[in-house]
């Protein structure tokens, strides 16, 4: 057959392939099916004329895309070329401008607002006179290609325990079965241990309506107020079992009874180490309780976290499954219904449990103090440390 256009086509094994792969594949755009097909035909020897005829387009289509492969062989020729559209109508130095505004406070410049949102940044942008005018969308657009957000916080305290770093290092190295740089023997044991306060008993007015087709659970608003309880845990770290209880309310007393719940039976009575890891609630708080719980039982040992760091409580993460998974949403008639549940749910809990992946470290501990330490220099004048409140 005779080959009538000056672009002709050679192409190896290996293009000859990839072509036939894009052809193939359910997921190529036609546009680029029509393409490869026409080099693809182009390098077998047809004719434009015919090529055209064949899939479907006009030969100068043929022609163009012929061409393109012979300047360029591969399949990025077979790509649209890149349009440069309408010019835009900001310059980089007033994008800059909105994302500058939107980091800082809203009373900064004198808004009367606590954070930002899209169409009030819009309008301070104009009131600033950084632009004549501007959309709520384009000022989204902007934040987006940063990822800033002004209308998110979060809320952080500074460190304020001056030993934060060893306390916190102490409950860390229990986690990894370390005491005092030795490794703890097989019948050491870890407890985490808190109390959940205020669990309402909240009797909805009206029956909750279970969820069906594109419609969520839905839950009256309003309720009866039924009491409120205490719900007392003790976890073992490594064993990954739970032991509670509840009371009408928290205290040295209740506390106490949780200790005898657990240091009584096996195999917590003929243990050598039982660790009481606590955080510094009321109940448990300081030398006293320290000295009370040694007192009752010589083998049981009281752990504090640093203040203002119960996250380092493995008991707070169970805490967090009972909320989701047996207290949410609330609708419980009375508080004995309450009971029952968090004991239903302890024992499902043990029967296939396995250990928390804790994978905060020591030096993920050491890692976080620098960046605060350095965040304080930074927020402070002459690097002076801030006066706890």
């Amino acid at each position: 057959m005779s080959m009538t256009s000056p672009d002709r086509i050679e192409m190896s094994l290996s293009q000859q392939q990839r072509l036939e792969h894009l052809i193939r594949a359910g997921t190529t755009a036609q546009q680029l099916v029509a393409r490869a097909r026409i080099v693809l035909l182009a390098a077998a020897g047809w004719t434009n004329t015919k090529i055209a005829q064949r899939v479907g387009v006009c030969v100068d289509t043929v022609r163009k895309w012929r061409h393109r492969w012979c300047v360029q062989p591969g399949t990025a020729s077979l790509g649209d070329a890149k349009r440069l559209g309408r010019p835009s109508s900001f310059t980089p130095v007033q994008v800059a401008g909105v994302k500058a505004l939107a980091c800082q406070p809203p009373e900064a410049s004198g808004v009367p607002l606590s954070r930002w949102s899209c169409p009030d940044l819009a309008a301070q942008v104009v009131a600033d006179g950084i632009a004549a005018s501007v959309s709520t969308s384009t000022v989204r657009r902007w934040l987006a290609e940063d990822a800033i957000k002004p209308w998110q916080y979060q809320s952080w305290i500074f460190i304020t325990d001056p030993n934060f770093a060893a306390k916190a290092a102490r409950v860390l190295d229990l986690y990894d079965r370390v005491w005092d740089g030795r490794p703890l023997s097989a019948k050491d044991y870890v407890i985490s241990a808190d109390e959940k306060t205020s669990i309402q008993a909240r009797c909805r007015c009206h029956p909750c309506l279970p969820p069906g087709r594109a419609r969520m659970m839905r839950v009256s608003h309003d309720y009866h107020r039924g009491g409120a309880l205490a719900y007392l845990a003790a976890y073992d770290v490594h064993r990954a079992t739970i032991y509670g209880r509840c009371e009408p309310t928290t205290g040295i007393e209740p506390f106490t009874a949780l200790v005898e719940q657990v240091m009584t039976q096996e195999p917590y009575a003929s243990a050598d180490r039982v660790f009481w890891v606590v955080d510094n609630g009321s109940s448990h708080r300081g030398q006293r309780a320290i000295d009370r719980l040694a007192e009752q039982f010589p083998n049981a040992v009281m752990v504090h976290t640093p203040v203002h760091a119960s996250w380092l409580n493995q008991v707070e993460v169970y805490f967090s499954i009972i909320q989701r998974k047996a207290l949410s949403p609330n609708d419980f008639t009375d508080l004995d219904v309450i009971e029952q549940r968090l004991t239903r749910f302890e024992k499902r809990y043990n029967a296939a449990a396995k250990p928390f992946k804790w994978k905060f470290t020591t030096a993920d501990l050491a890692d976080l103090l620098d960046r605060l330490d350095r965040h304080q220099q930074t927020q402070t004048p002459n690097g002076a440390k801030p006066k706890a409140a």
